[in-house]
């Protein structure tokens, strides 16, 4: 007979298996239901690329077609990526509708990061020199990469916007609001409109003292003006390079004869660009691209893509086609791969509005790992996905004072662990978080409300001006 206490004791062991086996199943569990939350929330109106009527083959004629360029109005999704984006996501420039608007835009963000190679080469060194000095003072420094690598973007884009050093606020200002947007984006955490905010302020008063050194878009008004800085070199900008170098240096800690080839030869180019390739293909820093169709496209095979569809450029599917071992990372499979005949457009593609920090990217990216690889040895075992929810747990070592074998080895199987104990608990948070914030923003619904009262030229529908009162004042709600 069973009595009550073998029950108890066989229940409290069952789950406490189950407790600590949630590393193995608990996180897979959570995405896929996270998944089916997000596609029935974003319906299923949308077209998703490459698929088995348009292929890999035909992936980037249909990205670049001169009618797949509507970006916000008509698709659901643009209603949350206003919503992450905001304060000012009407005049981000990722979101601008094709026009003279978004041109003049285009052609002033690409001023402002304009400039020799190499000066732009030695102020990335520099902000990554600054920031390394005061992260890691000692033989071993626990970090996680993103957030190391957000002061040094912080520091780099205000020096090319603001034309002088960047100070202890504004740095703190600049990543508090990028950490806060990349936190959302990622669903670890709600977004925090009044953090934003802080930076929204700044920026406006900075502006009305005429401390930009730029000539702004005309056809921008004061308040666009300010968002326009906040989204495209403070928001966008600052995460995505962050990102990119979490990504890049994650892999050179996880792959340590790779790291050793990179660290002992600075000066080659060709190296780290071989590597740098190899982690934008498996880890791009856009997951889908979605554009609205502006007339009918025929890719063909008799396929007619009607006026007013979503299109979402899926980049890890597009990025896994074309190569042998496709989820092998192999830098030197670059050695015989020309990245402009590849399935690779980590910039997005040319004729449809790419990245317009192609060139400075890699240039900037390439100074920043080899000040850190200069001073550290990289050592890290967790996992690795696109999203790095995690952040990029990784320990910089001293590189004249490297870590014994053994003490090496238990350091990553403890980070591993680690890792996968915390991947369980914040995969739960992500569902949460992330399921709240989809269903907020649809009932928000900015990017449609805007459409509703604006033309795709930022002008008001009923021939009225901007709303009276301080263009300000509604940051911290929006």
């Amino acid at each position: 007979m069973v009595t009550r206490h073998t029950r108890n004791t066989a229940l409290a062991s069952a789950a406490g298996a189950l407790a600590l086996s949630a590393p193995l199943w608990l996180p897979r569990s959570v995405v896929a239901l996270r998944m089916k939350v997000f596609a029935r929330v974003n319906g299923d109106d949308a077209l998703t690329f490459p698929n088995d009527t348009v292929g890999p083959e035909r992936f980037q004629e249909v990205y670049g077609h001169p009618a797949a360029d509507g970006r916000s109005k008509g698709a659901a999704l643009s209603d949350l990526f206003w919503y992450w984006l905001s304060p000012g996501p009407d005049v981000h420039q990722e979101h601008l509708e094709p026009g003279e608007r978004y041109d003049e835009v285009a052609r002033t963000t690409l001023a402002i990061i304009s400039g020799s190679s190499a000066e732009l080469y030695e102020t990335a060194t520099r902000c990554a020199a600054k920031v390394l000095d005061e992260a890691a003072t000692g033989r071993v420094t626990l970090v996680r990469l993103r957030d190391l690598m957000m002061p040094v973007w912080a520091e780099f884009f205000y020096t090319l916007v603001f034309r002088e050093p960047c100070p202890p606020r504004a740095r703190r200002l600049i990543t508090g609001h990028a950490e806060d947007v990349v936190n959302a984006l990622k669903c670890t955490r709600p977004r925090n409109m009044r953090r934003r905010a802080r930076l929204t302020r700044y920026l406006a008063a900075r502006l009305a003292a005429g401390d930009v050194p730029h000539r702004l878009p005309g056809r921008l008004s004061e308040r666009d003006r300010v968002f326009y800085l906040q989204g495209t070199f403070f928001n966008t900008a600052v995460v995505q390079m962050s990102e990119a170098m979490a990504h890049l240096l994650l892999v050179l800690a996880q792959h340590p004869g790779i790291q050793q080839r990179v660290a002992a030869a600075p000066d080659d180019d060709r190296l780290l660009g071989n590597v740098m390739n190899e982690t934008f293909r498996l880890f791009p820093l856009f997951g889908v691209a979605h554009r609205i169709t502006t007339s009918e496209i025929e890719p063909g095979d008799g396929t007619v893509i009607p006026e007013g569809s979503v299109l979402c450029f899926s980049y890890p599917d597009y990025h896994a086609t074309g190569y042998q071992d496709p989820d092998t990372f192999d830098p030197d499979r670059w050695d015989a791969l020309s990245a402009k005949d590849a399935h690779h457009i980590p910039f997005g593609v040319a004729t449809n509005r790419p990245c317009p920090a192609w060139r400075l990217a890699p240039l900037a990216m390439r100074a920043v790992t080899r000040e850190v690889l200069r001073r550290f040895r990289l050592e890290s075992g967790v996992s690795h996905t696109r999203s790095i929810p995690h952040r990029a747990p990784c320990l910089l070592v001293a590189r004249e004072r490297p870590l014994p074998p053994r003490v090496s080895a238990a350091a990553r199987g403890l980070l591993r662990l680690r890792d996968a104990f915390e991947d369980a608990g914040r995969g739960t948070l992500q569902l949460g978080f992330g399921t709240w914030m989809v269903l907020d923003a649809r009932r928000r619904r900015q990017a449609a409300s805007y459409f509703e009262t604006h033309d795709t030229e930022g002008r008001p529908l009923d021939g009225g001006g901007a709303p009276a009162g301080c263009p300000y004042a509604g940051a911290s709600r929006t």
